[in-house]
């Protein structure tokens, strides 16, 4: 039998999806062991084999092929634009992509003035303020914190993702338009989806009953 194989992003999240995939019959004990070396841990009952990647990489594991299926945050998805199957919506992870900050640069949306963005997801600011907005905007990539650019005259305003909106708070920001809701995707490959449907679309139903179970 072919092993299924599922790339998880590393961190809570992948421990919040293996606890889903014991629930339906997948567990996998290997992975609790915190100090292990290894880089595949797999469940030999139920041909089903797991490795973590970073968050950004698990699309194109996807994508190749190299994973059957992916759990990943809407953001990721977004940023990476690969091509495969969202299937099913977890639920957790909650959070919101919103453009951000000072109070005073709400009226520079409003107009569609020319304005510079910091992001850490050019892509997905990009297709925001083009597509959507059809405002132009210079679009400048951080890795760290996004927040400081607005304060030092980096940047009019932000893109990122906002949980509890406290840091933004602490900083004199404050959210000024919604983008798009996140939480964790389920993606698979498309040639997977074809050549083990019975078994994905099994798994999938399974993860689905559960997730519409936690909602209740």
């Amino acid at each position: 039998m072919r092993y299924i194989t599922v790339a998880l992003a590393k961190g809570r999240l992948a421990d919040r999806a293996m606890e889903y995939f014991s629930r339906i019959g997948c567990p996998c004990e290997e992975m609790k062991d915190k100090k292990s070396r290894k880089l595949i841990f797999t469940n030999e009952e139920a041909g089903v084999r797991f490795f973590l990647a970073k968050a950004s990489d698990v699309p194109t594991y996807v994508e190749y092929g190299a994973a059957d299926l992916g759990i990943v945050g809407k953001d990721t998805i977004l940023e990476e634009g690969r091509t495969l199957f969202e299937v099913l919506d977890l639920k957790m992870g909650k959070c919101r992509m919103c453009v951000c900050g000072p109070a005073a640069a709400e009226r520079l949306l409003m107009h569609r003035e020319q304005i510079r963005v910091a992001t850490k997801y050019p892509n997905i600011a990009k297709d925001y303020f083009y597509n959507k907005k059809h405002q132009t905007v210079e679009i400048i990539k951080l890795n760290g914190s996004v927040e400081l650019a607005p304060i030092v005259g980096l940047s009019e305003v932000i893109v990122d993702i906002v949980e509890t909106g406290s840091t933004l708070r602490e900083n004199g920001l404050t959210v000024l338009e919604e983008v798009c809701d996140l939480s964790a995707r389920v993606v698979v490959n498309r040639v997977s989806m074809k050549r083990e449907s019975e078994r994905i679309g099994d798994m999938i139903r399974k993860l689905r009953a559960l997730v519409a179970e936690d909602q209740q």
